[in-house]
């Protein structure tokens, strides 16, 4: 029989745990019909500020959301399973949008705090999703809900890629997509990496990529490194490509600073070089100023040498001057 009641005692528990919140009135309402009209009517009758609050499961391992303050000091090494998304309500409309862990302090500042309980991921995701639009809230909505361990975060966050949505949401969209929402996110950023129409959207998701665990990521890069059709994509995605995949991505930046059609981009490349990390790119930038038949990319390369410091470089204009 206990073995059966254990799942359940756990169960209650989680239901009856409450934030820790100090200096406010704390009322847990248990949510009792669809989480937007909840939500409406909280904001109907916040003539006063008002804090409302909820928990929802979370991505794993993104960690502790507390802030610097001296109480909050509990530092989870895995992350917490749990977050809370919190809004403030004032003057009959939403102000402000806070995500935190659970197991924080909260100083409500004499403020009534109304803790929804039982609220579905799904409800949670929708309404979020009606947030994101406003700029004073954008940011924060989307990052809360790129941090739902649900199914419909995906499906929320892909439809904010439409071309219909404006650049700055999408740009953000792109990052969350490809830090926390996994194979799926990353599928999401590689197709506007390698076919949006937007220059500057594609320019923005060379570093998005980057952030993302997926193996497809280098790979992804490399194709717009040498195929984007916008020059100021190319060298994006060069830089990220030496700043990130190193000496293993080499051949790919010299093969454009050889190559590469576009002038900038030659140059481009010539200083993503110096940019592999511990001095990999030296003994290329050697090369470069030794060989290459396009004289500005010959400059570049003994430019970023002369800045470099490094021995094989000193060595290298010792040789020229002799």
């Amino acid at each position: 029989m206990m073995r059966f009641l254990l799942p359940v005692l756990a169960a209650a528990t989680l239901v009856a745990q409450q934030p820790d919140v100090i200096n406010g009135k704390v009322e847990a309402r248990a949510l009792n019909g669809p989480l937007a009209t909840e939500f409406q009517r909280l904001e109907a009758s916040g003539a006063s500020p008002l804090w409302v609050a909820y928990s929802f499961p979370a991505v794993p391992r993104q960690g502790t959301m507390c802030g610097t303050d001296e109480h909050n000091n509990i530092v989870r090494l895995e992350g917490p399973d749990t977050l809370l998304v919190l809004f403030r309500l004032q003057d009959h409309a939403l102000d402000r949008v806070q995500l935190s862990s659970f197991d924080c302090r909260f100083d409500a500042g004499g403020l009534p705090f109304v803790y929804l309980t039982g609220v579905p991921p799904a409800q949670s995701v929708s309404l979020l999703s009606g947030l994101v639009r406003p700029v004073t809230h954008g940011d924060s909505a989307i990052a809360a809900l790129a941090l739902h361990r649900d199914a419909s975060a995906d499906r929320a966050l892909q439809a904010m890629l439409s071309q219909s949505q404006p650049d700055q949401v999408r740009e953000k969209v792109l990052f969350w997509l490809a830090n926390v929402r996994g194979q799926s996110g990353f599928e999401a950023v590689k197709k506007v990496l390698l076919s949006d129409p937007s220059d500057e959207l594609r320019e923005k998701a060379t570093f998005d990529v980057t952030v993302s665990k997926e193996a497809g990521a280098m790979p992804a890069l490399v194709e717009a490194a040498r195929h984007d059709r916008a020059p100021r994509v190319r060298k994006q995605a060069l830089f990220w490509l030496a700043r990130k995949g190193g000496m293993a991505q080499s051949a790919v930046i010299l093969q454009a600073a050889e190559n590469d059609p576009d002038e900038e981009v030659r140059r481009q490349a010539t200083f993503a070089l110096r940019e592999i990390p511990d001095g990999g790119g030296i003994p290329l930038l050697i090369q470069l100023a030794k060989t290459s038949p396009d004289k500005e990319v010959r400059k570049q390369a003994i430019f970023w040498l002369g800045r470099s410091k490094d021995p094989r470089a000193t060595s290298f204009f010792a040789d020229v001057l002799k």
